[in-house]
């Protein structure tokens, strides 16, 4: 085995711990849903696996072993002979190949050549729809990458005249959006546009083909053409450049890839149940603070997390479970001590309909219907002593929305004009805000008037639960995608944004959300909607507990986002070792 080889067999054996270890993260589709986790590793092991193939450094070169320009030749007098008996279409001859267009050097023995001269080529051809059906006669019938894989592991449709064939021990491959995707059939079958059958001839292992075309996807994805289907045509996939080895090293390659990919299972399957058992276990323990039934099993329960903080909390995911964690045992008066002299909700309220009173009277805000009295039933959990469940009707001044009507704006104006998009968890963010004038403004903010320190929250679409304060001191029209909630001067605004951002006022709100096309929380839901309140004091306490807590987790985040960035470079600088 060659030095080169040498050193890059031992790039795979040597750093599995970096190869497991880099995991990307793939995104959040909303405030409690999961992350979903991508083995970057693994992945980039599978494709330097690949790599390393099709270029002659997996495995050791034989002197004795006759040489690809040879088995070039046989394959050559074999379609020739395949041809005069009928059973193969005669080929354009391809076009020679220029030293320039070789990417790199190959080992003794191996040939660079058109991917046509190696193979038999069957483009796929869809039959007209009259031909295939759902019911199962006929032959199976791929269409593309859609319905060949593992998404359809058997055939959705079938075909009763086939017009174009792949048979058992093909490598069927993917010619149209996405190009590149392969699979080795296992069932003789139609093929419709989407697809190519690359057939072997002589006694070239089909695994090898496979290899050639993962090894080299993205040069093939880069000639793929078109705006709404990207493909590529015969003459690109019968032209394309590929490295031959000698027959017997392709045998020996397809053994030690199929050998190493079984490794990257391995791996893969213990990483993945690895951070599925870790996920289970920081949401039972998590679980555990806020189903607590008195303080001593509290305090057994965060016992335990403290004991294994460093082992538990190694995530982004992790640390936003124990964030919206936070949020829940603030609102159910877990997170801070209570204080018998403070005052309880219970007056606080009524402080909060007197200055509800006040503003009715004075013509600035309107006078509503009381909204029945919240039942036991409703109640999630128990409340501290001091604690209450109230309305948001009850607790805020004024509940509307921006305008319905979706007025003229545009890239300049006097006014910014803020919907969904502009609303984030640290503020309104007026970046890609559109305006209108004042006019439009007036007419709007005669309604909806979002003032500094306000709530805003999205109430339809995708985002719907995302709520923030209002840090803009200048005036804005709104549209009606996002809700105003006016807090009494009585309440504190902070501690109002927590519990509208924890746990259970998301999922409560979340729940039954009315709509088709576009799924929406009504203003008349979140009139109805209520919240604990503990005493002022303890507002304010909360407040500050929660944003030390929060500003805490942010930091270890920031630090494994930053150790997970160095573990990606470091399998991106592995893999290009051997380039």
């Amino acid at each position: 085995m060659s030095a080169d080889q040498n050193q890059t067999n031992q790039l795979i054996t040597e750093n599995l711990d970096i190869w497991t270890s880099a995991i990307k993260a793939k995104g959040r589709t909303g405030r409690g849903s999961n992350k979903t986790y991508e083995l970057y590793g693994i992945k980039k092991l599978r494709n330097l696996i690949l790599d390393m193939a099709v270029r002659g450094l997996l495995v050791p070169q034989d002197p004795n072993d006759e040489s690809a320009s040879e088995l070039l030749k046989k394959i050559a007098a074999e379609k020739e002979h395949l041809i005069k008996k009928g059973k193969l279409k005669k080929q354009k001859a391809l076009s020679p190949i220029n030293e320039e267009e070789k990417p790199f050097e190959l080992p003794e023995g191996w040939e660079w050549d058109k991917l046509g001269n190696f193979i038999y080529l069957e483009m796929g051809q869809s039959p007209p729809s009259k031909y295939y059906n759902q019911d199962g006669e006929g032959m199976p019938f791929f269409q593309g990458k859609a319905d060949f894989g593992e998404k359809y592991p058997t055939p959705r449709y079938w075909c009763i005249k086939p017009q174009k064939y792949s048979y058992i021990n093909d490598v069927l491959l993917s010619v149209r959006a996405p190009v590149g995707p392969t699979n080795i059939s296992n069932i003789n079958c139609c093929i419709g546009r989407g697809l190519a059958a690359l057939r072997p001839l002589l006694d070239v292992p089909t695994m090898y083909i496979d290899c050639l075309l993962k090894g080299f996807r993205s040069q093939l994805e880069s000639f793929a053409t078109g705006t709404t289907f990207a493909a590529v045509s015969k003459v690109v996939v019968e032209n394309f450049l590929i490295s031959i080895p000698p027959l017997k090293e392709q045998k020996r390659i397809v053994a030690k890839v199929e050998e190493l990919m079984i490794l990257c299972d391995q791996l893969e399957q213990k990483t993945d149940t690895s951070i599925k058992a870790h996920k289970l276990l920081v949401e039972n323990l998590l679980n555990a603070l806020t189903q607590a039934k008195d303080h001593k099993t509290f305090q057994q329960a965060w016992q335990r997390i403290a004991e294994n903080f460093g082992n538990l909390f190694t995530t982004e995911h992790s640390i936003d479970q124990l964030q919206q964690t936070i949020l829940q045992l603030a609102v159910m008066g877990k997170l801070v001590p209570q204080d018998p002299k403070d005052e309880p909700a219970s007056e606080l309220l009524k402080k909060i309909a007197a200055e509800k009173a006040k503003l009715i009277k004075e013509g600035k805000i309107k006078k509503q219907k009381p909204l029945p009295p919240i039942s036991d039933e409703e109640k999630p959990f128990e409340l501290p002593e001091g604690w209450g469940f109230y309305r948001l009707d009850k607790t805020l001044n004024k509940i509307t929305d921006g305008t319905h009507h979706s007025p003229k704006n545009g890239s300049s104006g006097e006014y910014y004009y803020i919907s969904a998009k502009n609303i984030k968890d640290d503020g309104v963010k007026t970046t890609n805000a559109t305006f209108v004038t004042k006019e439009i403004h007036d007419d709007i903010y005669s309604r909806c008037n979002p003032e500094r320190g306000d709530i805003l929250y999205i109430k339809d679409g995708a985002t719907t639960g995302i709520v923030t304060l209002n840090n803009l001191d200048e005036p804005f029209s709104m549209l009606s995608s996002v809700a105003l909630l006016k807090p009494s001067k009585k309440l504190n605004n902070k501690y109002l944004l927590i519990a509208l951002r924890s746990p259970f006022f998301y999922s409560e709100m979340r729940s039954g959300m009315s709509g088709v096309a576009i799924t929406r929380v009504t203003l008349k839901k979140l009139n109805f909607a209520f919240i604990p309140i503990p005493p002022f004091n303890e507002q304010k306490r909360i407040v500050t507990k929660v944003d030390e807590l929060i500003a805490l987790g942010d930091q270890l985040k920031s630090q494994i986002t930053h150790s997970k960035k160095i573990q990606t470079k470091i399998a991106d600088a592995l893999t290009k070792i051997t380039n």
